[in-house]
C-alpha cells in the first residue's frame, strides 16, 4: 500500500490519450468497475476522435464506465492536487505527445498535469505507450520518465497464454498493467500455471 492510499478505499486515475488502442482503455475501465475501484477519468480531445474511429461506444457510454469524469481543460480538478489520495494513474493508451509533455515537465492539460502530480508524489504512473517504430526522441523521453519513476508498459500480446480472442489478448495486457497498482483482476494465472493448463 502506498503512502497516499487509504486502507478502506481503492481509487485510480485513468487517462485516455489519442493513440490507437482505445479498446485497452475500455477494458481497463470495465475491469476496474468489476473490482469496485473508484475511477477518475480524463480523456484528451484526440482520444475522443480515436474512440469514434475504433469503438462502437458513445462518449456517454464511456463516461458511464467511470466513477467520475473530469474535463480535459479543468486543471483545477481534484486529480491535479497532490493531496488527492489515489493508488496512482494509468494512461491507456499513451501517445508519444503525452510522453513528450511529461518528459519535459511542461504540462498543458488536466491529463498531463494529473500524471505529473502522480510522479512528484512518488506514486505509480503506468504508461501503456502505443507507437512503432520508435525514434530516438521517443526512446529518450521514455528513458527520462523511467528515471523519474514511471513504468513504461507497452501492451505486448503474450502468445504463450494461447489467447482465443482479441478480448483475451487485451485483457492479458490490461490485467498485467493493473498488477502494477496491486490490483488483481483474477483474469490470468501465473506464467507457470498457464503453461500447465
Amino acid at each position: 500500500m502506498n503512502k497516499h492510499a487509504r486502507h478502506d478505499h481503492k481509487r485510480l486515475i485513468v487517462g485516455i490519450t489519442g493513440a490507437t488502442g482505445f479498446i485497452y482503455a475500455e477494458r481497463a475501465l470495465r475491469l476496474l468497475k468489476e473490482m469496485d475501484v473508484e475511477t477518475h477519468l480524463v480523456i484528451s480531445r484526440a482520444a475522443e476522435l480515436t474512440r469514434e474511429y475504433e469503438s462502437s461506444l458513445s462518449r456517454d457510454a464511456v463516461h458511464a464506465l467511470a466513477t467520475h469524469v473530469h474535463p480535459i481543460a479543468d486543471v483545477g480538478a481534484s486529480i491535479a492536487s497532490g493531496s488527492f489520495r489515489t493508488l496512482g494513474m494509468l494512461v491507456v493508451p499513451c501517445s508519444m505527445r503525452t510522453v513528450g509533455e511529461l518528459a519535459s515537465g511542461v504540462t498543458s492539460t488536466l491529463l498531463t498535469r494529473a500524471a505529473d502530480v502522480v510522479l512528484k508524489e512518488r506514486l505509480p504512473l503506468v504508461l501503456m505507450v502505443r507507437e512503432t517504430p520508435l525514434n530516438l526522441i521517443h526512446l529518450r523521453n521514455m528513458t527520462t520518465l523511467t528515471e523519474a519513476g514511471a513504468t513504461i508498459f507497452p501492451p505486448v500480446p503474450a502468445f504463450y497464454a494461447k489467447p482465443a480472442s482479441l478480448t483475451e489478448m487485451v485483457d492479458h495486457s490490461v490485467t498485467r498493467a493493473l498488477d502494477q497498482f496491486g490490483l488483481d483482476t483474477g483474469r490470468i494465472a501465473a506464467w507457470r500455471d498457464e503453461l500447465a493448463a
